[in-house]
């Protein structure tokens, strides 16, 4: 039997010189499953009346699954692995931010149209996605805002009458969403509905990947002093051109975003603009969409009361990571340090952003950016 998604997968191995590993191989096979279950019962291009949809799906319904895992295991290249591999004509990957930020773009539009007329925008944003996208991928699936909880939790059931199989990877497995957050018990449902419909596979690799790999270090400067202000100078003109930039505003969903220092596709912030600031995911998107480098200056380390700016910052380089852009900080100490809260929810969270900062400093991710190309001399 072929199975092309577990032989791409081991020739990855060797072209990349991964690190073998059992618990990623398992996970393949999991994946190519899914993979083999949706080529054969392909849904039709166009949704159908729920009474046929529901007989051409009774005989064997592909289950989704949720991927769940530490940081720095691998989820986001299976997930690429799979979703190119995945012959579906309509499919969609997105991560978790981008999806909110159209699901509330969708939910505004469709409110003003109707000029307060519209019964139910969100079960028609529902039907509208579906109508859209069979298969839905989500990177980074997590939950911290109880607006975002009660559209999700309403989105997911539509998507599951209507047939959407739904791939997702997160750092906490799905009993632990949202966990601690306000009215969670009107959340537990919507997790019930998630194990119901999806297998949950965790992937137990023991180390983290992205910390192993090889620190270029030109991108990333610590502890706050002359020295680190001096290196993000001289970055900025390698960059940009010039030594210091024009102010700039671009527009978010009819908000504006001030940026102190733009030359070209390249920015520069300080801490304060870009995460004290009420900026939401739209913003960051619009930011990654305009730029190619952002570089941020004078990162503080934030108590665990700064919750809000610590959200932001992993916002912030979730969505420049996913855009594959350069990023460029001077801080007060290193990732790990950053942000000091022992627990809670943005804690966990913060734990993807230390280990997604240390791949975006190294070798490999710095030569794969268009930005980045530039900073890494010929050996």
């Amino acid at each position: 039997m072929r199975r092309p998604l577990v032989d791409r997968y081991d020739a990855l191995v060797v072209e990349r010189g991964l690190h073998p590993d059992d618990y990623q191989r398992e996970a393949v096979k999991k994946l190519q499953a899914l993979v083999d279950a949706l080529a054969k019962g392909q849904a039709p291009a166009a949704p159908l009346p729920k009474v046929l949809r529901a007989f051409f799906w009774q005989e064997e319904r592909p289950r989704g699954l949720y991927l769940w895992g530490p940081v720095g295991r691998g989820k986001t290249m299976l997930m690429n692995l799979f979703f190119e591999m995945a012959h579906v004509e309509k499919k969609r990957r997105t991560h978790f931010h981008a999806f909110m930020a159209d699901v509330h773009e969708r939910l505004h539009r469709m409110r003003r149209e109707a000029a307060g007329g519209l019964a139910d925008p969100v079960a028609r944003v529902a039907q509208e996605i579906a109508a859209e996208t069979r298969l839905l991928c989500f990177d980074e699936f997590a939950v911290t805002d109880i607006a975002d909880a009660t559209i999700l939790a309403r989105l997911f059931s539509a998507f599951f009458a209507d047939g959407v199989i739904i791939v997702a990877t997160s750092n906490v497995k799905p009993s632990k969403l949202y966990d601690g957050g306000r009215n969670r018990d009107l959340f537990l449902p919507f997790i019930a509905l998630m194990q119901e419909r999806m297998d949950v596979m965790r992937l137990a690799a023991p180390l983290d990947y992205r910390a192993r790999q090889e620190c270029a270090g030109d991108v990333y400067f610590s502890p706050l002093d002359d020295r680190a202000q001096a290196a993000m100078d001289a970055l900025f003109v390698s960059l940009a051109g010039v030594a210091q930039g024009t102010p700039e505003t671009i527009e978010a969903k009819q908000r504006a975003i001030v940026i102190p220092q733009t030359s070209g596709r390249v920015a520069r912030f300080g801490f304060s603009d870009i995460c004290e600031r009420p900026l939401a995911a739209a913003d960051y998107l619009a930011i990654a969409a305009r730029f190619d480098a952002v570089l941020v200056d004078g990162a503080p380390v934030l108590a665990p009361e700064r919750r809000n700016e610590a959200r932001r910052l992993i916002m912030l380089v979730d969505v420049l990571y996913e855009a594959h852009a350069l990023l460029a900080i001077s801080a007060a100490a290193e990732p790990e340090r950053l942000y000091q809260a022992p627990h809670g929810a943005e804690a966990r969270e913060f734990q993807r952003a230390v280990s997604r900062l240390a791949e975006m400093r190294s070798r490999t991710y710095l030569d794969a950016c268009v930005a980045g190309k530039g900073l890494i001399g010929a050996d």
